[in-house]
């Protein structure tokens, strides 16, 4: 029964964490199933991919308007072969290494989301172009492109090796680096979650099949639904600066748990 209300808890804050922000469900999903449900790293990263799966796709279902579709589905199609290509290599890493790759990454996602990265922005396309000439359109909107590709194919990379969507990175990237405005980042954030998840859940489902403990799985993942279809109403109540400073120092802790566990291990 323990394991039961564990796994409800657990889901209900991955879920809230995406809706309200459009990503960081997988880096809590991951280690709350390694370390609260006892799961193997392997078999964690693979049922966190199908649970921010479907977490994700629900909350895009409550912000579809929102959505950069053109600039998502640029940035999410580019992550793709590369969620492929690290998917397949994160079976031939040893597990100890890939514990430590992912506390890095959570400090460095809680760094960025510190930041405050609320300035004022615009959406592509939707701002003025008065007095600029045609050429420098064409200038900026191809520089865009390349900075959404670059991007999402790092992201797609992190997707496939860690099993985390990436959302806790894509947000700041599409907010700093292709000008977009917070909600509609979220928003753009989760079909991009969506996309690498799904093709980096394929991908380990088709090397190495994985037998899932649904008795686990099935309760998170169904509170992490829940949980994502109330975020929105949650990032209404709280500003996004107070969401993110939460999340941010909750990862510093799941990071420095993990480190500190992985050093002990070691030098047992």
């Amino acid at each position: 029964m323990s394991g039961l209300l564990l796994a409800l808890a657990a889901g209900a804050v991955v879920g809230l964490a995406l809706g309200a922000l459009g990503g960081g469900g997988g880096v809590l999903a991951v280690p709350a199933l390694i370390y609260l449900l006892g799961l193997p790293p392997a078999t964690a990263a693979t049922a966190s991919l199908l649970i921010v799966t479907a977490t994700s796709l629900t909350a895009l279902t409550r912000q579809f308007a929102d959505v950069a579709w053109r600039t998502g589905l640029l940035f999410g199609l580019a992550g793709l072969p590369t969620a492929i290509v690290a998917g397949f290599a994160a079976h031939h890493i040893p597990a100890p290494a890939l514990t430590a790759a992912f506390a890095v990454l959570a400090t460095v996602a809680a760094t960025v989301m510190l930041r405050d990265t609320r300035a004022p922005t615009h959406d592509p396309g939707h701002g003025s172009s008065e007095g600029r000439s045609e050429r420098a359109v064409a200038t900026a909107t191809r520089t865009s492109a390349t900075k959404a590709l670059g991007a999402g194919a790092g992201l797609g990379a992190v997707t496939g090796l860690l099993g985390v969507g990436g959302g806790f990175l894509a947000v700041p990237a599409l907010v700093t680096t292709l000008s977009l405005r917070m909600r509609t980042a979220v928003a753009t954030s989760l079909l991009v979650i969506v996309l690498n998840s799904a093709v980096a859940l394929a991908t380990r489902l088709v090397t190495t099949p994985t037998s899932l403990d649904w008795a686990v799985v099935a309760p998170f993942a169904a509170t992490a639904i829940l949980g994502a279809w109330d975020g929105k109403r949650l990032a209404a109540k709280l500003s996004a600066r107070t969401l993110q400073r939460v999340f941010a120092f909750v990862l510093l802790a799941v990071a420095a748990f993990m480190l500190i566990e992985a050093a002990i291990r070691t030098f047992r």
